[in-house]
């Protein structure tokens, strides 16, 4: 089960990170679906945010297709996001583990390792989409 937490000091609203984090553990293949989302009293408790909040963040998540609100029982994971070998993940997780660590040592803190991962993303996609793909080949 998935153990939500809320940065109170993001700029991202809190039903947001909620959404995010069930996103990402689709994602990373820590949710799957079947598996059960914490109740709304749960993470009100937990993360001490008004349970509209958490309804806002299960409703978008119901719309999109990834979980589903079963009467009386609770909030299932229905969809999945993703279709990378857990093993790959595994290792690319470790990689990026290794990578953060020297990242650290260089005294990059939280928002210049988010600022340096954006900028490589848009970077990467940018080229990316500007590379002519090769006659015959795969898109």
């Amino acid at each position: 089960m998935i153990n939500f937490h809320v940065e109170r000091t993001s700029s991202v609203p809190a039903y947001a990170q909620l959404v995010r984090q069930v996103r990402e553990g689709l994602r990373l293949g820590t949710l799957r679906p079947g598996d059960q989302l914490p109740t709304v009293r749960s993470v009100v408790t937990a993360c001490r945010v008004n349970p509209t909040t958490v309804l806002k963040a299960y409703r978008e998540l119901e719309l999109s297709g990834l979980v589903e609100a079963r009467q009386g029982m609770g909030t299932f994971v229905s969809g999945t996001l993703g279709h990378t070998d857990p093993h790959v993940m595994a290792r690319l997780r470790t990689s990026l583990g290794r990578w953060l660590d020297q990242a650290r040592e260089a005294g990059l803190e939280d928002e210049d390792v988010q600022a340096l991962l954006t900028s490589v993303i848009v970077e990467n996609s940018t080229r990316r989409s500007a590379t002519p793909r090769e006659a015959g080949g795969a898109a």
